[in-house]
């Protein structure tokens, strides 16, 4: 009974959870599932606090900190494993689509435009900077356009090609995308799908305004890219 209790000493307890959030924290960095969350340049923040974790529990089983035998820090570190342990079972797999259906895509600061790249070299992020600053469509018709990101429904119209651009985290994630004008007799791209697209950029009418949409000719299927979040 007395080796029953020690072994679930709040202070033994205390270090399994520190060490299961240390193991998550590396175990998230080394697996890739950062990428889906976090920007890479905040990475080494991850590395450092999965690397601290594990330090501070090595030092709580050592019992150099003793907080005695309280009944709360007993449960308050039950939930931390518990939470840690769901973490570890079940990585995240966020929704691109369903994120960029609920956020604005006009709290993007935009930052300053380079017409260095010829039309076939700009990402989609690159088209939708420069429609933004110089939206005129008649200034585009007829350019190259090879983009990718993943496919975005739009209620009244035809899906459109998005990608996430964050500061730091999901958190922070604003969606921008183009209109596209899909290969007739193809079946509608499905949402979250990620596509690669080439085709040209043409001008249609909404309403009462005109727009460039990209005329698709091209449709590949491609994996998500390793790093789907842009800055």
């Amino acid at each position: 009974m007395g080796q029953s209790a020690s072994a679930l000493s709040p202070g033994r307890l205390k270090a399994l959870a520190l060490a299961l959030w240390g193991v998550a924290l590396l175990q998230s960095a080394l697996s890739g599932r950062l990428d889906l969350l976090l920007r890479a340049v905040f990475h080494p923040l991850v590395w450092g606090s999965g690397i601290l974790l594990l330090l501070l529990a090595a030092v709580e089983i050592s019992g150099r900190w003793s907080d005695g035998s309280r009944a709360s820090g007993r449960w308050t570190s039950l939930l931390s494993i518990g939470a840690a342990l769901a973490v570890l079972a079940l990585p995240p797999r966020p929704s691109f689509a369903d994120l960029a259906a609920n956020r604005q895509a006009n709290l993007l600061k935009e930052p300053g435009l380079s017409f260095v790249l010829p039309p076939a070299q700009r990402s989609l992020t690159d088209w939708v900077r420069l429609l933004r600053a110089e939206p005129d469509p008649r200034l585009y018709a007829g350019d190259p356009v090879r983009i990718s990101g993943f496919v975005l429904p739009m209620p009244g119209e035809e899906p459109h090609l998005a990608r996430l651009l964050v500061r730091c985290c999901l958190v922070d994630a604003v969606p921008v995308g183009l209109p596209v004008r899909w290969p007739a007799g193809q079946p509608q791209p499905r949402a979250d799908q990620w596509l690669r697209l080439e085709g040209v950029m043409m001008s249609e009418t909404v309403g009462e305004r005109q727009r460039s949409v990209v005329d698709a000719r091209l449709v590949e299927p491609i994996p998500r890219p390793r790093q789907p979040l842009e800055p």
